[in-house]
Order: C-alpha cells, then structure tokens, then sequence
C-alpha cells in the first residue's frame, strides 16, 4: 500500500499549485475584477478638500465681478444707491472722461518701462548669483531684503526720500556741488515717473531675481556641458541653451510684471496724487477718482474696472500665446 501511494503522493506534489497572490486577484471565470468606483465617502472628502478655495474664489472674485458688472449697466451713485438700467451711457461716459486717454497711454508707458528695466534686471541679478560663489549670500540678501517691505510703506518712505525739505538725497547733492539748489524729484512728469519707476524696481527686482533663479537652477547642468562640448559660445550659450529653456519662468515674470504695472495705484498715489498737472494718473487712480472723488459715480467707474479687466484679459492671453514655445503653438 505504501508503495502505491508513493507515486500518486509525488504526482500531487509535482503539480504546480497556483500562487497565493492569483486567488484574490481573479474571478472564478478567470477574468480580472472590475475596479471599484470611488466611493460616496471618499468624494465627499475630495469636495471637502476643494470647498475652501471654491467658496474664496465665489466670494472673493465672481461675486465681485457679477456687482461690477451690474453696476456698470444701471446708474449708481455713491450715496444714493441703484437707481435703474444705465447700460450704454456708462461706458460712453467712461471712454469720454478727459482723462481716459491719457491715463492709457501714461500707464502703457508705465509698464513697458517697468517691465523691461524689473524683467533685464531680474534676469541679470539671477545670472550673477547664480555664477557668484563667495558673494551668493551676500547678494542674494541685500536684493530680497526690500521685497519684504510693503509696497505702501516703500512709497511713503520714498515720498520721505524725496521731499526737498526733510529728504537726505537733495542735501547730499547740494553738498557735492552737482545742484545748486533742492531737487524737486516729483515736480516734473517725467521726474515723477522715473522717481515712481526707480522705487518699483528697487522693491520688486529682488522677487523677479528670485522667480528666474529658481528657473536657472531648474535647467540641467549637462546642456550646458553638451554645449561647452560643441564649442559654444558664452553667448550662443546664453541665447541658444538658456534663454529657450528659461521661457516658462520668463513668461510668468513677464505676465506678473505686466498685470501689476497696468493695476498700479499705490506708489502714484502716495507720492503723486495723479501730478503734476494729472501728468501721472494711472487708470485705476483714475477709477478711484471717479468713484470716490468728484463725480462718485459707481456706475462708471464699474464700467472702467470692465473695461480694464476685458484689457488683462485679452494681454495676458496675447502674452500666453507669445511666450509660447514653436512647438506648443
């Protein structure tokens, strides 16, 4: 009896038997388990997740925005309310204010400057820090150190800066013999616009420096040996491997700087008020003015605030679509 269970015991144990992890991955068909769908519970916890920014950005922004555009349609002063459908005279009367136009075309001005000189400077200071060993900290400090002043507080310590009475910059320059007399920084237009440029790019190169520093540190450093390698240039370095690999930070510098030069208000309006001779009004200073100075006509200034944002819109869009690189277009 033995030895005829012998051979049937080491057939069974011959047999290859199915591995654990088989059984509770297949059906008894032999067809693999259908996955299960997402449970109630756990998109619950998903919509719990997403409500806090989904209540901020209703709250904060399309609500806002649905306001502005029903003021802009209806007449609406400050002090007396919603007083019916308005709609085309509102916008008729924001294009035709006197100072529309020029408020476009000085904050046009405003933002090609600013853009160029934060853009370059930012990229420049970048560059050298990225290069600089023994000074890295040292510079990267001494330019992010105003980017944690507010840009309200730098106004009003500018405005200090520059007054020719109580300012140490008109003393000092009266001292070394290069005036004769105080300097009105912010007499003239275009002194006004160079003293408000001067203390935009020195609050924010440091933060544009620090968006286009963490785009250098993302490009490998084996392109640039390829290109070293092939015998390229400094330039053709710069202009062939870095500048296209850099794009997308450059874009989201560019779209940042644009989108703030075209909203500024504080810094005119703390160290202008729109002069001399309203030679520095920008256009949202302009919509406050309507809306809380002289007319207080709610209704038109909504109509410029539509009028501006439809304006972001369609640049940010153009400036997307620019920066693109050939093979996404």
């Amino acid at each position: 009896m033995s030895v005829q269970s012998a051979p049937s015991s080491s057939r069974r144990q011959g047999q290859q038997l199915p591995p654990t992890g088989d059984t509770g991955s297949r059906t008894r068909s032999g067809a693999p388990p259908r996955r299960r769908r997402p449970g109630r519970s756990q998109s619950a916890r998903g919509w719990a997740y997403a409500a806090p920014t989904a209540i901020f950005v209703l709250v904060f922004f399309v609500l806002p925005v649905l306001l502005v555009g029903q003021m802009s349609a209806s007449d609406w002063p400050l002090l007396s309310g919603n007083q019916g459908l308005n709609f085309p005279e509102n916008f008729q009367d924001a294009v035709d204010n006197r100072f529309f136009w020029d408020s476009v075309v000085f904050t046009l001005k405003y933002t090609v400057i600013a853009t160029v000189l934060l853009i370059g400077l930012g990229l420049g200071l970048a560059l050298l820090v990225q290069e600089s060993t023994h000074w890295k900290s040292f510079l990267r400090t001494a330019v992010l150190v105003p980017s944690a002043l507010g840009l309200a507080s730098a106004s009003l310590l500018f405005y200090a800066l520059y007054s020719p009475q109580v300012g140490p910059i008109s003393p000092v320059l009266e001292a070394l013999g290069i005036v004769d007399e105080p300097v009105s920084f912010l007499g003239t237009p275009d002194g006004a616009l160079w003293s408000t440029v001067f203390l935009v790019v020195w609050r924010f190169a440091g933060f544009y420096m620090l968006l286009l520093m963490v785009g250098l540190q993302g490009i490998p450093h084996e392109v640039y040996e390829a290109a070293r390698m092939d015998g390229a240039s400094r330039w053709q370095t710069f202009s062939r491997v870095t500048l296209p690999l850099l794009r997308p930070s450059l874009a989201l510098c560019t779209i940042l700087c644009v989108t703030g030069s075209l909203l500024a208000f504080d810094q005119f309006y703390i160290l202008t008020k729109g002069g001399p001779d309203n030679s520095t009004i920008t256009v949202v200073q302009l919509i406050y003015n309507v809306a809380f100075q002289g007319q207080n006509d709610l209704g038109v200034a909504a109509a410029l605030s539509i009028i501006v944002l439809a304006a972001l819109v369609l640049i940010n869009l153009a400036q997307i679509r620019a920066m693109r690189a050939p093979e996404e277009k």
